[in-house]
């Protein structure tokens, strides 16, 4: 049985799952969300999307989160429905992220909607000022292992970001982009 076929079949219980989570602290959720994070079996999945499916400003169905995927900041996502988001993958929406519907993203790929200022010379970098850029992925997107996606950036629909890839602009739909940073490679449209 697909994921899609599972959360048509079992939506209503999946819904009630993940309601029961809300009631539960962060301290919780983060800690439930550390024991599955190692296990790829279906319950470990189940409970990975019911755990954190409130957590999201909108959260769409058959959402999948490998293991070891670290979420950050997720009251600021918005997520569409058939999504993956494979092993190892570091995510942090403080700065607004949203994720259209079909999206693939492939292990050890890292979104980031924030920045570090270093205007102030009298703080240590680190300690400086965050800017925050939201990120939106359209429709239709592959993203290669690897990837990294900076803030402020727009990737179009039916696009594929090769393996590798630092996106620091904004991608047009129906294109291939590859490279540090990336550049359009190729017209898939």
């Amino acid at each position: 049985m697909s994921g899609r076929d599972f959360f048509e079949r079992f939506s209503i219980f999946i819904n009630v799952l993940s309601s029961f989570f809300l009631v539960f602290p962060g301290f919780i959720i983060t800690l439930l969300w550390d024991i599955v994070s190692p296990f790829s079996g279906r319950v470990s999945i189940l409970v990975r999307y019911c755990v954190m499916a409130k957590r999201f400003k909108c959260i769409g169905s058959n959402v999948y989160f490998g293991r070891f995927v670290i979420l950050r900041n997720t009251r600021g996502a918005s997520f569409g429905s058939n999504i993956s988001i494979h092993d190892s993958c570091y995510i942090d929406a403080i700065g607004g992220l949203e994720i259209g519907n079909d999206v693939s993203i492939a292990h050890h790929t890292s979104i980031l909607t924030f920045n570090h200022t270093w205007s102030n010379h009298r703080l240590a970098i680190k300690y400086n000022p965050i800017e925050c850029a939201p990120v939106k992925i359209n429709d239709d997107v592959w993203i290669g292992c690897g990837v990294r996606i900076m803030p402020g950036v727009e990737i179009g629909a039916r696009s594929i970001i090769a393996a590798g890839s630092v996106v620091t602009r904004s991608v047009p739909p129906g294109v291939i982009v590859a490279g540090v940073p990336a550049k359009v490679v190729k017209s898939i449209v």
